[in-house]
């Protein structure tokens, strides 16, 4: 029988974190970003083909920034609407900071393009944690922009490479909120040679 320990710090930081876009000053900057940027380079990686760019958006240069997102929205869709528009502009420009996650994909390589994207999104949940680790916090956002090349091109990034999103960070206007998890016994089963393993969050789908 095991014996049963309370959960470490770490663990309790990892089960209490939560996405949110209720965020104001102050973002990282400096040092403090650049090492929770570089918990995203501690990501699995098959291959070492390092997939990881990030582009930082800060201060004045955020409205601008959204502004560049509009113009890919209306790139791929004339008729956007203003609404919508209007939307993107006021949550980019008034967020405190902004990470774009840029994927710079090896097309044709041994390594599955699949595999490489898993990395990019590994890299982004370490992003996640390490901001949520030194007390700020941050939501993963993306939309049809992420798929518009002139775009792409205006981020430094190669033709064949991608946007995973965009991160928008900060510090948590309401740190002590919370959120009701599910529990983890509906998506996780113990396998048995010849039984199928059937999982409760399966059932609830149905």
């Amino acid at each position: 029988m095991q014996n049963k320990s309370p959960p470490s710090s770490s663990l309790d930081m990892l089960l209490s974190r939560v996405s949110t876009d209720a965020l104001q000053e102050p973002a990282p900057r400096g040092e403090t970003l650049e090492l929770i940027l570089a918990t995203a380079l501690r990501a699995p990686d098959h291959g070492k083909l390092r997939p990881w760019r990030y582009i930082v958006v800060q201060g004045d240069q955020r409205p601008a920034f959204a502004r560049e997102i509009v113009a890919a929205l209306e790139r791929r869709d004339p008729d956007v609407p203003d609404e919508k528009k209007q939307k993107i502009l006021k949550r980019f420009s008034n967020a405190p900071a902004l990470i774009v996650l840029g994927m710079s994909l090896r097309m044709g390589h041994k390594i599955p393009e699949s595999e490489q994207i898993m990395a990019t999104a590994a890299g982004t949940m370490n992003i996640l944690n390490g901001l949520y680790a030194e007390g700020f916090g941050g939501i993963w956002v993306s939309g049809a922009y992420c798929e518009e090349p002139e775009l792409v091109r205006r981020l430094g990034l190669a033709p064949a490479d991608r946007l995973a999103g965009i991160l928008m960070v900060g510090t948590p206007k309401d740190a002590g909120r919370k959120t009701r998890r599910p529990e983890i016994k509906d998506y996780m089963a113990y396998w048995h040679e010849g039984e199928i393993p059937v999982f409760g969050a399966a059932k609830e789908a149905e």
